[in-house]
């Protein structure tokens, strides 16, 4: 294949971890170009050249951060015209799947949303029913958009000098009408994204109230990991709904995945059932969750998950 363009996600020129995934897919794929949205792209220069974008098309319009989603849209569909790539991939991000599809609707294009893995020829695994079953798709129509869902590649460093391109963009009343009039920082935990967390730690109804999940927090310092909790957990009130994995929550795909107390319904299983690795501890041996985990401990979370906290730490020492 010819040019594959990557939507860089970023955070005000920092480019986030899933755009370098993204990155190495596309080099499997053909040349790979990155695209970057908004301001900042100085500061993104080197990352995007570090992992083989070859080339990058900044669209560095105040529009881009002073309106939603239609504006970004529009942008992209801009460098897509100018560009004829083979594919484009986009994080699968709600933000990002939005912009997919506004681009698929503008270029008359195929779209596929939330893979699990991209190969050489364009073909999308993705996990569907709940994660019940993999399945592999290919776009026939227009320009192929692809969301990948994070961590469904390792980020692997190719080094180029990319080209810098600057892209102009007239974009239309309509796009520019909702405009973004505040915005508030959120509270910093020093963990990782929870969506973009290659190790997610999390609790269920076994924790048995906000108080455990102090226990769950624990493990997940330890480890460097991400806070997750189940539908059971946040509708109890005992962990913010942000941090909800399931179906109707976060969909989360790290290479480890520790669910503690957690039973394992359906609905949390379709939010957490492509992880690379699956631990559970609970202390029902029949629990669903067993049927799934790579690896089950039956016992006590508050005595098998300080065991584990203490060797994490002793061995990290």
């Amino acid at each position: 294949m010819g040019q594959i363009l990557v939507v860089v996600d970023h955070a005000d020129g920092a480019v986030k971890k899933p755009t370098t995934e993204l990155l190495t897919i596309a080099r499997r794929m053909g040349e790979p170009v990155a695209v970057f949205l908004g301001q900042g792209s100085a500061n993104a220069l080197d990352t995007l050249g570090r992992f083989g974008a070859t080339t990058v098309f900044v669209v560095d319009a105040p529009e881009l951060d002073s309106t939603l989603v239609a504006a970004k849209a529009e942008a992209l569909a801009a460098v897509v015209a100018q560009v004829g790539p083979s594919a484009v991939l986009v994080t699968s991000s709600a933000e990002g799947k939005e912009i997919a599809a506004r681009l698929a609707v503008k270029t008359g294009s195929g779209i596929i949303t939330d893979a699990v893995d991209v190969a050489a020829d364009g073909t999308a695994t993705q996990s569907v029913f709940a994660g019940s079953w993999s399945v592999q798709a290919k776009v026939t129509t227009g320009t192929p958009i692809i969301t990948v869902k994070p961590n469904a590649a390792a980020p692997e460093e190719a080094p180029a000098t990319p080209a810098v391109e600057n892209v102009a963009v007239t974009f239309s009343e309509v796009a520019t009408s909702a405009r973004i009039t505040g915005v508030e920082p959120r509270a910093k935990s020093g963990r990782p994204e929870l969506t973009e967390a290659a190790i997610v730690v999390s609790g269920g109804r076994g924790v048995g109230g906000p108080e455990g999940f102090a226990t769950v927090e624990a493990l997940a310092d330890a480890l460097g990991a991400a806070v997750g909790a189940s539908r059971a957990a946040t509708d109890a009130g005992w962990y913010p709904h942000a941090f909800q994995v399931g179906q109707t929550g976060k969909t989360v795909s790290p290479q480890l995945y520790i669910a503690n107390g957690i039973s394992g319904a359906i609905q949390h299983r379709a939010g957490m059932q492509t992880s690379k690795t699956i631990v559970a501890v609970n202390k029902d041996a029949e629990a669903p969750i067993f049927e799934l985990a790579d690896y089950g401990v039956v016992g006590d979370l508050f005595t098998v998950v300080p065991q584990l906290t203490d060797e994490v730490v002793k061995r990290k020492g």
